[in-house]
């Protein structure tokens, strides 16, 4: 008999809840059921999606399904693998029983968000997994550094809660429900939003701003060092992506509406060119994966705003993957980075690509990403893809066809080859969505695809420049400024200890504070 589709996808949001009621109580076998709980809901995930590839369900809202199924999966296999590493990391810690309920929590209502079909049920967990992120975050009491910067992501959080909390309710005074199927037919049968739901849809845009902290209230992502490594995964890999999933659920509210569509392409936009040049000034390998990771949610919240939602999704389930490896990875980052600083110093190969070789790259992965498509359009009846799409494809693969060395007068045979397949990956992920759900996306507006393909070109420029001429003009010229994070997050930190100070740990205080809080910008 075919399970029922609705109850096995709530099945493992479920489990991690009461897992976490078990553990609570349970403390001296915490790790045993969170062991079991993470095991049991990989595989309802894994049945859930097997279930939607049967045809198992039939349901209005394609792409929503498809992106909850493969969602859900993504979220049960990373709780999954970091679950097993914090066992391991934390042994001998004190604190593993409050760790243990608080990541189970912190699953259970990461899932709840992803199966909900209700409104309101997912604002609310959505806040219930930001209150157990807040416990993950401050594990270590002690440390001053730690509560100020979760205090700093609570205030943050509040405020998007108070956003999605009243574009719900604007959403139910124009049309009377919160189920999200719903309103999604509801803005796809209108030819102009009413005020209630544009207004609506605005709040929601600005509350994923928060979440996936963008530009300029993106420092407490920065600073959340302090945490162990296990939290930094969770919330790098999954919790901060949450943003990007819901604004593909409510994908045609958002379309809708362009003063939405225009707040998310110019801050996604922005803060992707900004963060990501930011990144490069920064030696520590988290913090440059905090930086890298505030540049990503960017591009997923500009890609959402342009409408590319596939796109945006196969970013999200990328950088989850990318992300969770990089995070439970980084000792060995640390150790490989030596060991390439060692090889090139006994070598004395320092050298570095031919800038105008780097530069040439965009437009070959440019023809390679055109191509592409014109030959799966062709071969598959797949609906022309928009331009801003093959730039955005373009400048992700660039740097794979690099020259190895100045003395190479041609662009990487191996990396031409490497981008040739990354673009057919991507068009049968394309081809896939269309084929089983039936996507269409809608035509970007002209105004926001230009703007987005503008700051894309000009951040591959800067980079590749700033990255291959590092004593150059342009590099020294933006190092203090890019150092310092363009000084965005100083004058948030300031609002924010004004309206609400953080109750710092008294042993910490003082100047403890203000070198704690300057790892995040410190080279060493």
């Amino acid at each position: 008999m075919t399970p029922n589709p609705e109850w096995l996808a709530w099945l493992p949001a479920g489990i991690y809840l009461c897992a976490a009621l078990v553990a609570a109580f349970a403390r001296a076998r915490c790790w045993h059921v969170l062991a079991i709980a993470t095991r049991l809901g990989l595989a309802m995930a894994l049945l859930n999606v097997l279930s939607c590839m049967r045809g198992a369900i039939q349901a209005p809202q394609g792409f929503g399904l498809a992106a909850e199924s493969i969602v859900a999966m993504l979220v049960a296999f990373l709780g999954w693998i970091i679950g097993r590493y914090a066992q391991q990391y934390l042994e001998g810690e004190p604190g593993q029983p409050r760790f243990a309920v608080a990541f189970l929590v912190t699953l259970g209502a990461v899932s709840t968000v992803i199966v909900s079909s209700h409104l309101a049920v997912l604002i609310s967990a959505w806040i219930l997994s930001s209150a157990g992120l807040h416990h993950l975050l401050t594990f270590y009491r002690e440390r001053a550094a730690a509560v100020i910067v979760a205090h700093k992501k609570f205030l943050a959080s509040r405020f998007a809660e108070v956003f999605l909390v009243a574009a719900a309710v604007l959403l139910f005074r124009q049309w009377g429900t919160f189920d999200i199927a719903a309103i999604d037919m509801h803005a796809q049968t209108v030819a102009r939003l009413p005020p209630f739901a544009a207004a609506a849809a605005f709040l929601i845009a600005a509350a994923v701003i928060l979440k996936c902290a963008q530009l300029p209230l993106h420092g407490w992502l920065i600073q959340v060092m302090e945490a162990p490594t296990p939290v930094s995964a969770l919330l790098h890999a999954g919790v901060v992506n949450l943003g990007g999933y819901v604004l593909i659920r409510l994908g045609p509210l958002v379309s809708a509406s362009r003063a939405a569509q225009g707040l998310l392409v110019v801050v996604g936009a922005l803060t992707a060119a900004l963060a990501g040049l930011v990144m490069l000034t920064r030696i520590t390998v988290k913090v440059r994966l905090a930086w890298s990771t505030c540049s990503q949610m960017g591009f997923m919240v500009m890609e959402c705003g342009l409408g590319l939602y596939d796109l945006a999704l196969l970013h999200l389930v990328a950088h989850a993957l990318y992300k969770a490896y990089a995070f439970l990875a980084a000792g060995d980052a640390v150790r490989d980075s030596l060991e390439r600083a060692l090889v090139a110093n006994s070598t004395g190969d320092r050298r570095k690509p031919s800038l105008a070789w780097a530069l040439l790259a965009l437009p070959a992965t440019a023809v390679i990403a055109a191509g592409s498509a014109i030959a799966w359009q062709c071969a598959f009846h797949l609906q022309p893809l928009p331009w801003i799409a093959v730039m955005c494809l373009a400048c992700g693969l660039a740097t794979l066809l690099w020259p190895s060395s100045p003395h190479r007068s041609r662009l990487s045979a191996s990396g031409m080859l490497a981008a040739l397949l990354a673009a057919q990956l991507y068009f049968a992920w394309q081809w896939l969505l269309s084929e089983g759900v039936g996507l269409v996306p809608p035509p970007p507006r002209t105004a926001l695809a230009l703007f987005a393909g503008v700051v894309l070109v000009a951040l591959y420029v800067a980079q590749s420049i700033v990255a291959l001429r590092p004593t150059g003009s342009l590099a020294v010229g933006l190092y203090d400024w890019a150092y310092s994070g363009l000084y965005l997050d100083e004058r948030f930190t300031r609002l924010t200890f004004r309206l609400w100070p953080a109750r710092v740990p008294a042993c910490n205080t003082g100047h403890h504070v203000d070198r704690e809080l300057e790892t995040s910008r410190s080279p060493v």
